[in-house]
């Protein structure tokens, strides 16, 4: 039986993951998540990426994620009539849980189109690795975990939902990354670092915290590759940059109204070059 996310966890350490368990995620990381491009053969065919101005990053006012009513990109409930919908009624398809079930996947995939895809990689100058992608991939659990506890038992429930499908997926991603034995204790220890990671951030990030403790955690749960508990000179920008995203991803998480939330209508802060209102991430 999974553990509910929700249950109060001892911390691994007060900013993330114990050196073994990093140790540990590193045994993965060997193996890419990604497959390399092949190389240009001239320096003329190598695309040139727009140039990334970090420190211009991630200063505008929070707003909601929710998305426009007319956007193409909504996800909408299945209106069935007549004989089906009747039918799908008495297998509970329209049931609240059925319903939270289906919204919790199209949250998932929200997130998961955050992170599988290279802006992210590219914005934060990061390395597609397995650790990297986890270790996004935590991170906007607990952006959207945390959202969900605003909402009550309501929330804590449908957050359980989402858990579950998450546990599902990291699955999929230690056995696509070559695990095939031991899978249980690799998914143990994985559970491990997720709760510690989420007691980080919550922690990190209360009024109380220290104003470079939310970096902090940032940097040791993503960026560090040694567990050091400071970055270093040449990922500062990068780490700091994140750590705005973060803190604004939190504020535009508040901002999203419930509906949006549950069905899943929202998009996180665009990491594109070229957004939908034809600006850069801001």
């Amino acid at each position: 039986m999974l553990r509910r996310w929700s249950k109060a966890v001892t911390p691994i350490s007060k900013f993330g993951s114990q050196q073994s368990h990093l140790n540990f995620v590193k045994d993965v990381t060997r193996q890419s998540y990604a497959g390399v491009a092949p190389a240009p053969t001239t320096i003329e065919d190598k695309p040139q990426p727009p140039v990334v101005k970090l420190d211009k990053m991630f200063w505008s006012k929070p707003c909601s994620l929710a998305l426009p009513r007319d956007s193409p990109l909504k996800a909408e409930e299945p209106d069935y009539q007549g004989i089906k919908r009747f039918m799908l009624k008495l297998m509970l398809f329209y049931s609240k849980q059925s319903k939270s079930i289906r919204g919790a996947n199209v949250v998932y995939r929200r997130i998961v189109s955050q992170i599988d895809k290279p802006p992210i990689y590219e914005v934060f100058n990061l390395e597609k690795t397995f650790k990297t992608t986890f270790s996004l991939l935590v991170l906007h659990m607990w952006l959207c975990l945390r959202r969900l506890k605003q909402e009550g038992n309501e929330g804590v429930e449908f957050g359980q939902y989402l858990y579950e499908i998450y546990n599902h997926d990291v699955e999929l991603r230690v056995s696509k990354a070559g695990v095939n034995l031991l899978l249980t204790k690799w998914m143990k220890e994985l559970e491990k670092i997720f709760y510690g990671n989420i007691v980080a951030y919550d922690t990190a990030i209360l009024p109380e915290a220290k104003p470079g403790d939310f970096s902090n955690v940032i940097w040791r749960n993503i960026f560090s590759e040694d567990g050091s508990s400071t970055p270093d000179a040449a990922a500062s920008q990068s780490v700091q940059a994140m750590a705005r995203y973060a803190r604004r991803e939190v504020s535009c998480m508040t901002l999203t109204d419930k509906e949006a939330l549950y069905s899943g209508n929202f998009m996180f802060t665009s990491l594109k070059h070229e957004n939908r209102s034809g600006k850069g991430p801001q």
